[in-house]
């Protein structure tokens, strides 16, 4: 059984750590290396879900199911985001 009120302070943690700079048009993700623009964002989530998935197990010991909840919760925040300039 998955422990939500954990994972959601995970996400909450993530999220707080992505940048975003909606002048340059930039993401910075905690997972990844480099910035990049987010008006590839949607192209790129293929790519970003190994980062991911690595960055979740190794900093918060996820498991699978766990990492693809955040994922998935993350992904939606995010959209979120950036469609609304938040």
């Amino acid at each position: 059984m998955m422990d939500y009120k954990f994972l959601d302070k995970v996400l909450d943690h993530i999220v707080s750590e992505t940048k975003i700079d909606y002048n340059e048009r930039t993401i910075f993700l905690p997972f990844s290396f480099s910035p990049f623009s987010y008006s590839c964002y949607s192209l790129q989530l293929l790519l970003l879900f190994s980062p991911f998935s690595k960055h979740c197990k190794e900093v918060y010991g996820l498991n699978k199911g766990e990492i693809e909840y955040v994922w998935d919760e993350y992904k939606k925040i995010i959209k979120e985001k950036l469609n609304n300039g938040l």
